[in-house]
This record gives C-alpha cells, structure tokens and sequence, in this order.
C-alpha cells in the first residue's frame, strides 16, 4: 500500500477497500491517456480525482484479450503555475514503466529529481524526438507531505527585505557564472561561503537555528525524491476528499525563490497555517513537464 495515500485523505485501508478504490479508478476515471512505452507495449494511464488537485492514477497494459492489467498506482497532487524552466532530463525507473525527472535548478542549489505525473504525454513526445535530442521543458512541481509543522516567520524591516532581495539576484548570477566556469564567480561564492559558515558559528551560540535560516530545501533519506523543506507560506486552502471526507490543506510556498505547492492531510499537520508563517517538513516532489512553444 502506497504510503502517501494519507497525503491525499486515504489512510487505514485494507486491501479488499483499496482494490475497491483502484477498480474504480481504472473503470471510471476522470482522466485517461496511452502511449507506446519503452518495448513497444500499449501503456495506459487512468487518473480518478478525489478532490480538488488531489487522486489516484493507475498505470498499465491491455493484454491480448482487451482486459487492462494494472503495474503500479501512486497518489498525486497537481500544482498549479510553472515552477522551474532550467534544463530538464527524464530517466526510465528500472523496474517498470514510470520515470523521473532531474533539474538542476539554480535556485535551490541542488540538483531536483521528482516523480513523473504525466507520463503518459511525455512518451507520445518522445516518439517525435531525433536521436538524443531533447527539447526545452518547463516543470510544475508540487509536494505530498506526511508530517508538517507552522513556524513563525522571522521578522524583517523593509530594508532587510530589500538586501536579502539583491543578496539573492547576486548569488544566482554568480552561481549561473560558475556554471559555465567562470573561475572568478567560482572564488567569489567560494569567499561567500567561507563569510556564512563564520557568521552562523558566531549566531548559533546564542539563537535557535530555525531564527537564522530563513528556508531551505534538502534532500531526505534514500528515496531521491523525497526532500526535507523549509518555506514561507504564500498562500493556504482547504479541500476534501470526496470519498471519505478527510479535510486537505493545500499550500503554496516559496523555499530559495522556488515557489510551489504542498498537500498534506490536516490531521498531519501541526500548527495553524497562515500567508507569511512558514512550513517545515518532509515532502515527496512530484511534477509535470510540458513542451516550451
């Protein structure tokens, strides 16, 4: 049973319910799409909503005899806007038919992998596609969330803001240098880092940690796609799960200028969300990719 299930409103189902709920997926989905897959196979894709942004989708085959076989089902939530147009990669999982996406994102500073919702299009693509060529894509990214918890915001006059602003554009233009081997970007963020580590070793004596870094993004445990993270709250709803009425909190947050969305079953989530608090928790990415024009 897939773990992140709850994320979405389903949690404590045994087996003959969650048959039940896939069944229901595969015949009477909201959403369906196939392509050819990696052997030539027909591969299929149903997605059945549960709710605003949130549902299941069920991946397989048709065999000989017309009936679908079912290879794998995992929870989604859609986001919304575009999240990154860096450079943007996909690779095949090797134990079946679903794949993910990696983006060094020059915002965040690593190198983002998340889970492919939309495979379904990305194969009808591919087809179209020369040798190894690869065309300009734009990713929107969203998060599932098990466990999550409000912070307060740290408190910034105007001018704070403003520095932390120009900070930012500077770092990213350096970072962007560096990239192409620029040797002087290179040493300047180099001197940089060297300034932060002694100004965090000097504030961490006498602050809390979470008073000095504003947001962050990590990777978390084993699972590639899975990040720990640190955002400031944009924007905050609610939505339930039309089938067993379990309220969904869905927020938009900005983590290092990457902004995207997080759902999280509320029962999962400590503290009361706000536009300007923060979020902090461990999230699993996963995204949609689209063609640039």
């Amino acid at each position: 049973m897939h773990s992140y299930l709850r994320a979405i409103g389903f949690e404590d189902l045994n087996h003959g319910k969650l048959n039940e709920i896939l069944n229901q997926a595969a015949q009477k989905p909201n959403y369906m799409n196939k392509a050819k897959d990696s052997k030539g196979n027909e591969f299929v894709e149903f997605s059945k909503s549960f709710g605003e942004s949130i549902g299941i989708t069920v991946c397989g085959n048709y065999i000989e005899d017309g009936s679908f076989v079912m290879d794998y089902y995992y929870p989604y939530f859609c986001g919304n806007g575009v999240t990154s147009e860096e450079h943007i990669e996909i690779e095949k999982y090797s134990d079946r038919e679903s794949y993910a996406a990696i983006c060094d994102d020059i915002k965040v500073g690593i190198t983002l992998i998340f889970y492919l919702q939309n495979v379904a299009e990305y194969l009808k693509e591919r087809v179209n596609w020369k040798n190894n060529f690869l065309p300009e894509m734009s990713a929107t990214l969203a998060g599932l969330s098990l466990n999550g918890k409000i912070l307060l915001p740290i408190r910034k006059n105007e001018t704070q803001m403003m520095k932390h602003e120009q900070t930012s554009q500077n770092r990213n233009h350096l970072l962007a240098a560096a990239r192409e081997g620029d040797e002087d970007a290179i040493e300047s963020l180099t001197l940089e880092d060297i300034d932060m580590y002694t100004m965090l070793s000097k504030r961490i004596v006498h602050e809390d940690v979470l008073s000095i870094v504003d947001s962050y993004f990590m990777p978390y445990g084993i699972e590639s796609d899975q990040y720990s993270v640190l955002g400031e709250i944009l924007n905050v709803y609610y939505t339930e799960n039309t089938s067993t009425g379990q309220k969904i909190c869905i927020m938009t947050v900005d983590t290092n200028d990457l902004v995207y969305n997080i759902c999280i079953n509320e029962k999962d989530l400590m503290g009361e969300p706000a536009v300007g608090r923060r979020f902090k928790g461990i999230v699993w990415l996963q995204g949609s990719v689209k063609i640039k024009n």
